[in-house]
């Protein structure tokens, strides 16, 4: 398996040396590297009875690719490390790594430099994501300011809808897919970075969670209009299908991985993004000016 991984995933034109080494050499034109990492568990993130070791590549890859993206980069490498139990089938792995090299193959020039491997009770992966800024400032949690506008671009909720289809034994459709194989909008975080975006995060853990990171880092009150969030046609079938609140999953729901930023008033925004809310003097996050009684996200450690 080993011998064979350099050949399941394509080399960038930015890796100067790649898999086989101790280590890569990756080429840095900004002469800056902004890195993340993020945890896959089994059991936690994915299942093997309900996502196929591509969806599962893909997901690895979304996760830190988005946050690369988060910072107004544009992402150039994976680091991906793999502890899988000794029965795992090397197809697993195969099918494994074409998902991370579909997903990779969303950005231009980003690709798998590396990583390493080892045997463990279940399938744990841990990603390293890399990117460049290619002279553009970071765009930081911490620079939201009163008057700002919110926006995000990518969808809300629908990989959470998925997850709860997934649960009520509905195995396909375009949500089930979104809750397997989310598609961030990678080329939108450096595009908000050249609009002048003052703050961004991607939303992994639900949109008033994450947007409290912002609230917090800037000490702003961010306000979310509910009636810019009206769920669509498929959250509210997909609701009534399995005794859900489709606003619920649109407010809190986590792993869309889309981009939620702040910009200056004025600022024309493209299509893509959607303006959903206002920055305001305070603290904290709340809904149509009133404070959200439940649940704003996923707690990792509650």
């Amino acid at each position: 398996m080993i011998a064979e991984l350099p050949g399941w995933l394509p080399r960038s034109p930015r890796t100067l040396v790649g898999i086989g080494d101790d280590a890569a050499v990756l080429a840095t034109p900004d002469g800056r590297v902004v890195a993340t990492t993020d945890f896959l568990l089994e059991g936690q993130h994915f299942r093997r009875d309900t996502s196929s070791a591509r969806d599962v590549g893909h997901k690895a890859a979304a996760r830190s690719l988005a946050d690369v993206a988060a910072m107004g980069a544009v992402p150039s490498a994976l680091l991906v490390a793999l502890a899988a139990p000794a029965d795992l089938p090397v197809s697993w792995v195969r099918e494994l790594a074409a998902g991370l090299a579909a997903e990779c193959a969303r950005v231009p020039g980003a690709s798998v430099i590396g990583g390493d491997t080892a045997r463990a009770a279940g399938v744990m992966l841990a990603v390293t994501g890399l990117g460049d800024l290619a002279g553009r400032a970071p765009v930081l949690r911490s620079g939201a300011a009163p008057g700002d506008v919110v926006a995000v671009a990518g969808p809300l909720g629908h990989a959470a809808a998925g997850l709860a289809l997934l649960s009520a034994g509905i195995t396909e459709g375009p949500l089930v897919t979104a809750q397997r194989r989310p598609a961030p909008p990678y080329d939108a975080g450096p595009q908000a970075a050249d609009l002048g975006a003052t703050a961004m995060i991607d939303i992994s853990d639900g949109l008033l969670a994450d947007l409290g990171h912002i609230a917090d880092s800037s000490g702003v009150l961010i306000d979310v209009s509910g009636a810019a969030l009206s769920p669509g046609d498929p959250l509210i079938a997909a609701a009534r299908a399995v005794g859900s609140a489709a606003l619920e999953w649109v407010l809190t729901g986590g792993e869309d991985h889309s981009l939620v930023a702040t910009f200056p008033p004025g600022v024309p925004l493209p299509p893509r993004w959607k303006a959903i809310g206002t920055v305001r003097p305070g603290q904290g996050v709340v809904v149509d000016s009133r404070p959200w009684e439940h649940a704003s996200g996923w707690d990792h450690f509650a």
